[in-house]
This record gives structure tokens, C-alpha cells and sequence, in this order.
């Protein structure tokens, strides 16, 4: 990024311009302020998200233990009195749509939906503000209000409007059964779902990975590692990240600059052989960052059963396949005056294309499987915003530099 400058004073002191080393700092400082502003992006993000410390809510109750879920942005303030027994929650989570539901549930005896003792809350159609109902899920097909199987009091629910759409809170007190009291941590599930019928009668939620993921071990003690959850679905969260930001880099950022360094700095005959190095390295880093991605992503799929993205994986199979492929072919590629050079060329640039392409297709998919903070797509979006006018500029540049040797030759 300071390249630019660099070349300034050089003029400056000097006194000469020599125009192609100018363009190619250029070039360099346009893409290193574009991935610098991704990564910045990255970096700030999840610390200017919101955590379950930095929330206020109405009451004069304080939760000494506080976690951040793991799933659907939601997150979890409780206390815990021993020897009563007594468990004080607040949930709080956005609703998938507005208008919809969010829920929070111990299950006494399995880790899922199915048996959980369930409190929801939503802002009921007719009289216009949240509502708390108690729901005993038996099985998935019967999902209808009813007691649970323990005395739970104090329930409210509360609505708070914010940049996402809204948050609905649950708030409540429950008698810990006697055998998971002795135990010390109860299985937690959470929901959110998009809407409710007049007769107060919820949606089905939807099953993408997140929902699927939405449960853990709550500790009572408050000594819940991670953040909440549980260290097994903590550990696929994280390399779920990994594998987005790892893909993102590669596929998405740094096979484009490659080829934007291929296509316009060889204009320059003083960056030649230059660019090619360059290059070849921007490429070979982005193929071995890809890979891993790609090959924790595979991982991935083999822990997640029953969970497939078919389209999603398909495309990271064909992006393996053709860079692989492209890697390889550097080995083939002839000299500059063999009479097949111009077949290999026509081959680099439509698979080197295809992979750019079919790279950025894919990290859209990806940010929406893994529906990330709203900066996470801005910044990826902004990032391609500033290489596409980068490309456009130096497009115009080398076609005026190839006209102009034309013109005096």
C-alpha cells in the first residue's frame, strides 16, 4: 500500500516518470487496499457484533453466567440457585422473519426437539404485544400448547427493535427437575421460526444447518466452554468460519487479482517477466489456500449427516477439479513461438475464467449457508466492486497503450 507514495518521492527527487512502473505500483496498491479492506472487515466484525455482555434488557434481576449461542444469534442469561433447585433464564433471539417466533427448551432426556420442554414467544396478531406460551413436544408432528412436565413461573416476554428486525426475549423461572439438578447441566434446544397464525398456532421453522445445530449442554454452574452449546457443535462453528473465510480468500479474492496481473501488467514490457512470477505465485497461493478450504469442507460434510448443500458442494468439486488441472498444465505450456502456444492460451484463459466465475458464484453460496453478519457480504461485495473498477480502468489504459504502439509502428 505504499507503493504509491514511494514512486512519488522517487519523481519528485529524481525528476523522471518512467509510466509503466507507475501502473504496475499502482496496480499493486489498488489490490493491496481491497484485500486490506476485506481482512479489515473481517477483523472488526465480529468485534463490533453484539455479545450476550453488552445486553440490557427490563428488571432489576442480574444473570451472573451469560453465553453466546452458537447458532441463530441468539443468546442465553441465566442464574442458578443450588439448593432450591431453581433455574432463571432470559433467551433472547431475532425471529427468522418479522412477525415470527423464537423458543428456548430443556429437554430432560434426549438432545433434540423431539420431548423438549419448550418456552415461545412471539407478539400475538390480536392483542398486539409478545406473549409467552408453553409447548410439551411429544413428537414432531404434535405441536400444540400444553403444561410442561415441571412448574415453570415468572414467564414474560418482551419486543426490542434493532437493525435486524427485532428481538424477542423470554423470561422465566423453572423448577430443575431432581434428577438433572443432581446431574448439574440440563440439554438446552433453541428455535426461531417465521410467523404465527391468528389462532396462535407457529410455523414451522426452517431445517437449514444452523436450526438443525441449534442445541447443547448447558453447565449450571455457568462453566459452559465456548461460549455455549457445547465443544462438539463449537468446534464445527469454527470450522465452518474457517472454511468460509479460507474459500473467500482463494476462489473469491485472489484467483481475480491473478488474472488481473496476468491481463494488464504484461502491457508493460519492463514488467516482463515479472508479472508472470507474480503471477504464478498469486495463483499457486490462492490453489493451496482453496484446497484447504475445499478439504475442510469436505470434512465438514462427512460430520454433518443428513445435511447436504448439493449445489454448493458440486461447484467446490468442479473449482478443485479445474485448478488442479491449471496447476498441472503449467507444466505443458509451450514457448512463446510454438505453433500450439495459441491453443494453450485459449485453454488457460476459459478455464482460468471459468474458475474465477464459478469461484465468486460460490462464496455467495456459502455466505448464505452460513448467514453471517451483514459486514461479512458488504465487505466481500465491496471488495469485487473495487477489482471490477480496477480491471475497468486498467482495461481502458492497455487499450490505449496498444493503440498507440500501433499508431508508431
Amino acid at each position: 500500500m505504499l507503493v504509491l507514495p514511494i514512486y512519488s518521492v522517487k519523481k519528485l527527487y529524481y525528476g523522471y516518470y518512467n509510466p509503466s512502473k507507475d501502473m504496475a505500483a499502482a496496480a499493486y496498491s489498488s489490490v493491496g487496499i481491497s484485500l486490506s479492506f476485506f481482512f479489515w472487515a473481517l477483523l472488526i466484525s465480529p468485534s463490533v457484533s453484539q455479545t450476550c455482555k453488552s445486553q440490557t434488557f427490563s428488571g432489576d434481576k442480574t444473570y451472573p453466567h451469560c453465553l453466546d449461542l452458537p447458532q441463530l444469534k441468539a443468546f442465553l442469561h441465566f442464574s442458578y440457585d443450588k439448593p432450591n433447585t431453581t433455574l432463571a433464564v432470559v433467551f433472547s433471539a431475532p425471529p427468522s422473519k418479522p412477525g415470527g417466533w423464537v423458543s428456548w427448551a430443556i429437554n430432560p432426556q434426549a438432545t433434540g426437539m423431539a420431548g423438549a420442554q419448550t418456552l415461545v414467544a412471539y407478539k400475538d396478531p390480536n392483542k398486539g404485544v409478545a406473549v409467552v406460551k408453553t409447548l410439551n413436544i411429544s413428537s414432531y408432528s404434535t405441536i400444540v400448547p400444553s403444561k410442561l412436565a415441571f412448574e415453570v413461573w415468572d414467564m414474560r416476554a418482551e419486543e426490542e427493535a434493532s437493525g435486524d428486525g427485532g428481538t424477542l426475549r423470554i423470561f422465566a423461572r423453572i423448577k430443575v427437575p431432581s434428577d438433572l439438578a443432581a446431574k448439574g447441566k440440563v440439554n438446552q434446544v433453541w428455535q426461531v421460526g417465521p410467523g404465527v397464525s391468528p389462532e396462535g398456532k407457529i410455523e414451522k421453522h426452517d431445517f437449514d444447518a444452523p436450526n438443525l445445530s441449534s442445541k447443547g449442554l448447558l453447565d449450571l454452574s455457568g462453566n459452559n466452554s465456548g461460549g455455549g452449546g457445547g465443544g462438539e457443535g463449537d468446534s464445527r462453528v469454527k470450522k465452518r468460519n474457517i472454511h468460509g473465510i479460507l474459500n473467500a480468500v482463494s476462489w473469491g479474492i485472489l484467483f481475480p487479482v491473478g488474472a488481473i496481473i496476468a491481463r494488464y501488467m504484461r502491457v508493460f514490457e519492463s514488467a516482463d517477466p515479472a508479472w508472470f512470477y507474480i503471477h504464478v505465485s498469486c495463483q499457486f497461493s490462492a490453489y493451496v489456500i482453496g484446497v484447504a478450504g475445499w478439504s475442510i469442507g469436505i470434512k465438514l460434510g462427512n460430520e454433518s449427516e443428513g445435511i447436504r448443500y448439493a449445489s454448493h458442494g458440486n461447484i467446490g468439486l468442479a473449482l478443485f477439479t479445474l485448478a488442479t488441472i491449471q496447476v498441472f498444465a503449467m507444466c505443458l505450456r509451450p514457448k512463446k513461438d510454438h505453433k500450439y502456444r495459441v491453443y494453450w492460451n485459449i485453454y488457460h484463459h476459459g478455464v482460468g475464467y471459468s474458475i474465477i466465475i464459478l469461484g465468486i458464484i460460490n462464496v455467495f453460496k456459502g455466505l448464505s449457508i452460513l448467514n453471517p453478519q451483514h459486514a461479512y457480504k458488504t465487505a466481500y461485495i465491496a471488495v469485487l466492486a473495487s477489482l471490477g473498477g480496477i480491471a475497468l480502468l486498467f482495461e481502458a489504459v492497455t487499450w490505449v497503450i496498444v493503440l498507440k504502439r500501433k499508431s508508431n509502428s
